[in-house]
């Protein structure tokens, strides 16, 4: 039985383990992005985001425990240099797995996992600053109307819907009557 075991063990001894996820790490701080197997990425997310919420402030003690960490001066001075930047204002959840399938050969299921902040694909459309909202369970919007206050206005799409006279005909093309005689020669 596993009750309450909650490290994965991918099948290897500690100290292989150890190396394996100070390697991947270094190599995500380095690429800003791998393709790896599930479980290895669950794994690797909770040994990096640690390390990446130390690098937020750039002191001595930080970097030796990131070096303790990843092994690596190459990434530990990535890490410092060009990943604390971006990672500043963010208070937590560095990283993002996207599944990719299953691996041919074993068919173990593969994902990419990577940093949020160096997608460039996602991050567009969060490109405007979004500012804190609170939600009360007290009622839709009783406290500000009574206060007056709108910190942000509640804009409802518009879509215009078509008859359903017209979206039938539209959707189905008219076929030429058939005597039979088309398909033989």
């Amino acid at each position: 039985m596993r009750h309450g075991k909650k490290v994965n063990h991918l099948g290897r001894t500690s100290k292989h383990r150890q190396a394996l996820l100070s390697n991947m790490a270094s190599s995500l701080i380095l690429n800003k992005k791998i393709s790896t197997t599930v479980a290895k990425a669950k794994a690797l997310k909770k040994y990096v985001e640690p390390i990446l919420t130390k690098s937020k402030v750039d002191s001595t003690h930080s970097r030796r425990i990131a070096f303790s960490y990843l092994q690596n001066k190459d990434s530990v001075n990535t890490l410092f240099s060009e990943v604390a930047e971006k990672i500043a204002s963010r208070p937590g959840g560095y990283t993002r797995i996207l599944k990719t399938g299953n691996r041919l050969g074993d068919n173990a299921d593969m994902c990419i996992l990577e940093l949020v902040d160096y997608n460039e694909l996602y991050s567009q459309g969060s490109a405007a600053v979004k500012g804190k909202t609170r939600r009360s369970r007290r009622g839709a919007g009783g406290a500000k109307a009574a206060a007056g206050a709108t910190d942000a206005e509640v804009v409802e799409p518009t879509t215009e819907k078509k008859p359903k006279a017209e979206a039938k005909t539209e959707a189905k093309p008219k076929k030429k009557p058939s005597d039979g005689k088309e398909g033989k020669k």
